[in-house]
């Protein structure tokens, strides 16, 4: 998996969530609207994944289906937030 571009939007910070980032996958695959929130610790940030609310259900639009896709995925959007925020 190559993570081909990282775009990170800042926002005003709202019940921990500070930015959303965007990234592209392999060249071929946009996925957006991932939330980078401030850990409820204080020690650090994390990612979320959209999801869309049908009925009283919360449906995952997408999420990396193993351990290692995600921990790239989030080293590499927090990485760049990092660079981009200061955090």
């Amino acid at each position: 998996m190559q993570i081909s571009e990282i775009q990170i939007l800042p926002i005003k910070s709202q019940d921990g969530l500070v930015a959303f980032a965007s990234i592209v996958l392999n060249n071929q695959l946009f996925l957006g609207s991932i939330g980078i929130y401030k850990r409820l610790d204080g020690k650090g940030y994390r990612i979320t994944y959209p999801t869309k609310k049908v009925g009283n259900k919360s449906i995952n639009i997408f999420h990396p289906i193993n351990k290692e896709a995600g921990a790239e995925i989030e080293r590499t959007i927090l990485d760049k937030a990092e660079q981009i925020l200061g955090i």
